[in-house]
């Protein structure tokens, strides 16, 4: 069941949000008040999230603030990667919770958080715990990035690929398990922390991996979990097929749903990162998957 409906994905980070063509977040502020309007409009009884930033910016938050475009948003979510891509201390994490803390009243939720097994899969083990003891009484919801690694063949959504040389690859090894399915260390630790610790998994459009991953999440006793369904993707053949079952196998998990990535023919320009022509498109977008997928409860309904 869908718990909450997060409005994009890293919009601080270029590689989920063009700066150029939207340096100041306006078009973004915009757009965030449009959909979370429409949201709630579908099913008032869904948390409306803020877009995991990434990098975590208390300057970022006071700029949406300023602009709107959280009066609208329950839940600000951050994503970090202190072990990876970010430059500050993994023992930072509560003094990276409190600097948003200090600058909104909305809960925290921080809906990305991982370890990298690229250069060793006992630090990625050793990262999960320490990371899970500084973050379970700090924050209501952790979502451990990933179940599975990215396979080498798809490749990540980032803007400059292999040019980032090892920040680039770190990208395939986020997973608990192997590209080949088999468990890591870091799986059987990651059992210890749930159901505090939950998991961010993406799934692909018609991906392959969607049943055993939701057998692998119910074996470790994962009780919510965050996804995406891509406003790009609605675009393809079949679309509404590949999300009904994509939502149907993940119906016994609380969800955090992501709604991003831009269709290339309807953004200003033809790329995922771009802000949309017509933001109100998006927002229709996440009311008809939220009105398809969260279904009202009786009293809700009859407001």
């Amino acid at each position: 069941m869908i718990e909450a409906a997060m409005i994009w994905n890293e919009p601080n980070n270029k590689s989920h949000w063009d700066p150029e063509i939207d340096p100041g977040w306006e078009k973004f502020a915009e757009m965030t008040r449009l959909a979370a309007r429409a949201i709630h409009e579908a099913n008032p009884e869904i948390s409306k999230v803020l877009g995991g930033m990434s990098p975590i910016d208390p300057l970022f938050v006071q700029n949406l603030a300023a602009k709107g475009a959280l009066d609208d948003i329950d839940v600000v979510a951050v994503h970090g990667f202190p072990l990876d891509w970010n430059l500050w201390p993994l023992k930072d994490w509560p003094k990276k919770i409190g600097e948003i803390r200090a600058v909104t009243d909305k809960p925290i939720w921080v809906s990305e958080v991982g370890v990298s097994s690229f250069g060793a899969e006992e630090v990625q083990d050793w990262g999960l715990a320490r990371t899970a003891e500084l973050l379970i009484d700090c924050v209501p919801r952790i979502h451990w990035y990933s179940l599975c690694d990215l396979p080498q063949a798809w490749g990540a959504t980032t803007r400059h690929k292999e040019a980032e040389g090892s920040s680039y690859y770190r990208h395939f090894h986020m997973g608990l398990l192997r590209e080949d399915g088999s468990q890591k260390p870091a799986f059987d630790t990651f059992r210890r922390f749930t159901p505090q610790l939950g998991l961010c998994q993406w799934f692909h459009f018609e991906d392959p991996r969607l049943d055993s991953s939701v057998a692998r999440m119910k074996e470790l006793g994962v009780t919510y979990l965050r996804t995406g369904l891509s406003w790009a993707d609605s675009f393809r053949p079949s679309a509404l097929d590949w999300f009904d079952r994509q939502m149907e196998a993940l119906a016994s998990f609380e969800v955090t749903v992501t709604f991003c990535f831009t269709p290339e023919h309807r953004g200003i320009a033809p790329h995922h990162t771009s802000a949309p022509l017509v933001p109100e498109e998006f927002a229709e977008f996440c009311a008809a998957m939220i009105s398809r997928y969260a279904r009202r409860s009786l009293s809700a309904a009859a407001e």
